[in-house]
């Protein structure tokens, strides 16, 4: 179940991330969204890669 919400919040804060950074950049328009598209991007993509790590090691450890 942890490894699935890793997953899904890893690749959906880098889909966040990339869409807020094209957003920045002027060459996709988001309107006023763009800076808490990156804020929440990088939030979700280091929080996902965080509980899959955490998974992996309480895999190793049992």
């Amino acid at each position: 179940m942890t490894k699935i919400l890793g997953g899904i919040m890893t690749v959906g804060g880098a889909i966040a991330l990339v869409l807020g950074v094209l957003g920045a950049f002027g060459t996709m328009e988001m309107g006023s969204g763009t800076w808490p598209c990156i804020i929440l991007g990088v939030i979700f993509f280091f929080a996902g890669v965080s509980i899959m790590k955490y998974q992996a090691q309480g895999n190793q450890e049992s």
